[in-house]
């Protein structure tokens, strides 16, 4: 699950009992050693899928982290690119592995409930960002991104399928959530991150809710399960007015 380079068990303690920005602070230095970071297998899927559709102008990565998903952008984006988180410490780490080459990359401190940002981006992405918001946050969450998007602009991030009931990753899953809960109750303040609190077809009812238009895209690359649905897809969730189509075939 980690790596040598990555974060102690102490180190670990430390940040969960810190607030989400502390903690993230704390964890930005070795946050890429750690199974937190989205996978390179995926962020590759994604910058496939949306070459197929672009390029685009103005993109932002929401919930930026350590730069993984500016990454995405810089290759599918000909204009600005930008990347926004509320942890300073993200920010930083970011910034210092962020690549020479593509568009110049702006970096924004800010709470993506409060994004300080008029219609100005033609794709937003967002990777592994949804457990760190309640579910109760979630339509102001989105109405942000809608307010940030020009018309026909699109707000892409991929989606795992959820384990099986009964499964071991389904079991660890449940137990961090359950721990976390624990931790929640007795100590202020929060530790908002929580791996099944937000489920997809909650996402899908908000985005659509929000005033986008939301369609699926399977990433062939992941192939699909035994009940013959894709292991990983792609939610396209479109602005609707002048602009561009949404992305590729729909796969439900």
């Amino acid at each position: 699950m980690f790596s040598p380079e990555g974060p102690r068990l102490r180190e670990l303690a430390v940040q969960a009992l810190s607030s989400v920005e502390h903690g993230y602070d704390l964890l930005a230095p070795k946050f890429d050693h750690t199974p937190f970071r989205t996978p390179d297998s995926v962020l590759d899927a994604t910058t496939e899928a949306l070459r197929s559709s672009g390029p685009f102008d103005a993109g932002l990565d929401l919930c930026c982290g350590t730069g993984a998903g500016i990454d995405v952008l810089r290759q599918v984006c000909r204009g600005s690119v930008t990347g926004v988180d509320f942890s300073t410490g993200m920010l930083t780490v970011a910034r210092e592995r962020a690549r020479p080459q593509g568009p110049a990359v702006g970096w924004v401190r800010a709470d993506a409930r409060a994004l300080p940002f008029g219609p100005v981006f033609d794709l937003v992405v967002s990777f592994g960002a949804f457990g760190h918001f309640l579910p109760r946050e979630l339509p102001g969450l989105f109405t942000q991104v809608h307010s940030v998007l020009r018309p026909g602009g699109r707000f892409v991030f991929p989606v795992v399928a959820p384990p099986r009931p009964g499964s071991l990753t389904y079991g660890m899953l449940l137990g961090f959530d359950a721990v976390m809960r624990v931790r929640n109750a007795v100590r202020r303040p929060p530790f908002v991150m929580y791996y099944r609190a937000v489920r997809f077809g909650d996402m899908g009812r908000e985005l659509t809710r929000t005033g986008l238009r939301v369609e699926l895209r399977a990433l062939p690359e992941f192939g699909r399960r035994r009940d013959g649905s894709p292991r990983v897809r792609l939610v396209v969730a479109t602005r609707p007015g002048a602009g561009r189509s949404a992305a590729g075939p729909v796969d439900a």
